[in-house]
């Protein structure tokens, strides 16, 4: 599909009205009640993750708990999700992809993101002490096995760490990423006031998502004269 992004409203309006007649009125009410609940106020960026086990289950957690939109590092190795363990959840998050760390950190601190580190080595604050309030934040999540780079840790503006009480030292990223994702989303909605996605954004989403689901949505559109470049 074409890059439609950035149109006005009532551009995205008459085209989803359009395409609303292609689809069951339950899965349209779905995707209506699911733009509601996606946030770019939390984003996450995965560094070098290279078993697509991981991959696929760091994109899956990010659909499931509303993220719209995740970074990735891909320096060492290319983020190729396991389509099995995905599920098609990819098609419904949105993936920006980076060469280096150096290039992922800049675009996010130029969108006023906060960069918070996730490690179980530093003692700054937890998922229930952290701060959702102070603005938009990325959490980054390191390899499997050698975690955050040492980029990540000197550019940081925070770090977060799941208290262990057990012998084990930290989770695996996948554990991990699903209980940081979850509880920070959960608690970025019930604390703040500017968590969802606006108007226009939210009808982006919508209208990509329905052009993604109904066969030939580009080519209805430009029968009814709604090509996506008018």
């Amino acid at each position: 599909m074409k890059n439609t992004a950035n149109k006005p409203l009532s551009w995205y309006e008459t085209r989803i009205e359009c395409l609303a007649g292609y689809m069951t009125a339950e899965r349209y009410d779905l995707f209506r009640r699911t733009v509601a609940h996606r946030t770019h106020h939390l984003t996450v960026l995965a560094e070098n993750m290279y078993h697509s086990q991981n991959a696929a289950a760091l994109i899956r957690h990010c659909e499931a708990f509303g993220l719209q939109r995740m970074h990735t590092v891909e320096a060492l190795c290319p983020f190729e999700p396991n389509a099995a363990i995905a599920r098609g959840t990819e098609q419904w998050v949105d993936v920006v992809r980076h060469s280096s760390t150096a290039e992922a950190l800049r675009a996010l601190k130029s969108e006023g993101y906060r960069i918070v580190a996730t490690t179980p080595h530093r003692e700054d604050t937890t998922p229930e002490t952290f701060d959702v309030t102070r603005g938009p934040f990325a959490l980054v999540f390191g390899t499997e096995h050698a975690g955050i780079s040492d980029e990540v840790v000197a550019a940081a503006d925070e770090f977060l760490r799941i208290p262990m009480c057990g012998m084990v030292e930290s989770l695996n990223v996948s554990a991990s990423a699903a209980i940081l994702i979850y509880t920070l989303a959960e608690r970025l909605r019930h604390n703040t006031d500017n968590w969802q996605l606006s108007d226009t954004r939210q009808a982006e989403v919508l209208y990509q998502w329905m052009c993604r689901s109904i066969k030939d949505a580009d080519a209805i559109l430009t029968r009814r004269g709604y090509a996506d470049n008018e």
